[in-house]
């Protein structure tokens, strides 16, 4: 089992920063990738980084260039750093980490919300 507890999101005004963080516990090496996900209001969850545990990253175009996914020196907790925020950032952050095997066992942090408003 993992356990993964994000936190970071505040309000902020456009062009402004924020650092999310996913703490993990548990079985950490049973897993292969962690990642963040957002769902603004009406609309689907969607992919906005990932990172493998051969810290490979990937970003959605929506966030490339603008935000940076890392771990910390613990190797135990997952950071977005996301720089120039846009309003169209706002939404609720998810964390997610899957395992290995197929199929994947897939787990989720309880969300962070992010407001970026004038």
């Amino acid at each position: 089992q993992v356990q993964l507890a994000d936190s970071g999101g505040g309000l902020v005004q456009p062009g402004e920063s924020l650092r999310l963080s996913c703490a993990a516990s548990g079985s950490i090496s049973s897993l292969r990738v962690i990642g963040w996900y957002r769902q603004a209001p009406g609309k689907q969850r969607e992919l906005v980084a990932t990172i493998t545990t051969g810290s490979t990253t990937n970003y959605s175009d929506a966030v490339k260039g603008r935000f940076t996914i890392g771990r910390d020196t613990t190797k135990t907790a997952v950071y977005l750093q996301m720089n120039s925020l846009k309003p169209e950032d706002t939404a609720v952050y998810y964390c997610r980490a899957d395992s290995w095997g197929d199929p994947a066992v897939v787990y989720w942090g309880q969300g962070t919300q992010v407001t970026v408003s004038s």
